[in-house]
């Protein structure tokens, strides 16, 4: 900076700034040293609102971790966990069962649960990609407003819808979120041009238990956690840029509402279809241990 700025003084060099006037000189040096200081200002500064962001990235991360807390234990008792190899046991194969979406607001801090076209939405993929995951196949989605919850679970309502339903197997998963909405300034493109607006966050949450009724026992339980954040202007009337909805924690690609009233259910909605797939995913996966500690445990025996 300091080298290209003599450059500058009438075209000549370094050497040259001999032939200045004293006067000049003083004045040239006071202006490198200005700019200089401005310089490492701005580079402070923007290390200290960097190392906010990362901070503040870190703080939300943690809070979607624990957001919504967990709601199935108001539903099933932990106490009813069968052994780890009792589902590989079970000589039906493919598992018949009956899938029961559960949707709870109960919790005093909820947020508003999915519409009910996007929640039989939600059970129809969740049929299908539950088959892909687990041994099973969901042979009906079970819509009930029977099930409520109780103080440490109550399994005697799973076991008579199951009884009513003619089903040995339930696949339970509940449905609950959360949110928080705060003012921020929006801006618009790349532009310097900025409006106020408001952001939410919403956290998902999907519980899944896979109910025997025949030894009311639960075979398997997961979770798949979902964060997803909408940006919307306070007022209408700049639909190039806003209302928008963005993947958390590290995906910045935007996903834009059919519109700006309908912009919060669009928000749960894809908050709740990227917990499903993480849901999806960690029954894979916890069923493939299943499967290869239970194929260790037989060469052993041979």
């Amino acid at each position: 900076m300091v080298a290209s700025h003599r450059q500058d003084c009438k075209g000549k060099g370094i050497a040259d700034l001999t032939d200045l006037p004293m006067g000049s000189e003083r004045t040239t040096v006071e202006h490198v040293r200005q700019t200089s200081l401005h310089s490492l200002r701005w580079r402070m500064r923007w290390a200290v609102i960097h190392v906010s962001l990362m901070l503040s990235a870190a703080f939300s991360a943690s809070c979607a971790s624990s957001l919504p807390p967990a709601r199935i234990g108001d539903y099933l008792a932990s106490g009813r966990q069968a052994d780890v190899g009792a589902f590989t046991k079970i000589d039906q194969r493919p598992l018949q069962a009956g899938l029961v979406v559960v949707s709870d607001t109960a919790e005093p801090d909820a947020a508003p649960n999915l519409p009910e076209e996007a929640l039989v939405r939600l059970g129809e993929n969740l049929q299908r990609d539950l088959g892909r995951a687990l041994p099973v196949a969901i042979t009906a989605v079970i819509s009930t407003d029977r099930i409520r919850p109780e103080m440490h679970g109550d399994w005697a309502q799973f076991a008579e819808l199951g009884r009513l339903r003619g089903l040995d197997y339930l696949a339970v998963v509940v449905v609950s979120s959360a949110e928080q909405e705060y003012p921020v300034t929006l801006f618009l493109g790349l532009t310097t041009h900025a409006q106020p607006g408001f952001r939410r966050d919403n956290w998902s949450l999907l519980e899944f238990a896979l109910l025997d009724l025949k030894h009311d026992q639960i075979l398997m339980q997961a979770e798949g956690r979902g964060w997803a954040t909408l940006d919307r202007p306070s007022a209408p009337g700049i639909d190039q840029w806003y209302p928008a909805i963005f993947l958390r924690p590290q995906d910045e690609r935007r996903i834009w509402p059919p519109s700006y009233e309908g912009a919060s259910n669009t928000l749960r909605v894809v908050s709740f279809e990227q917990a499903a797939k993480r849901l999806v995913l960690r029954l894979q996966n916890s069923w493939r241990e299943v499967v290869e500690s239970e194929t260790a445990a037989r060469k052993a025996r041979l």
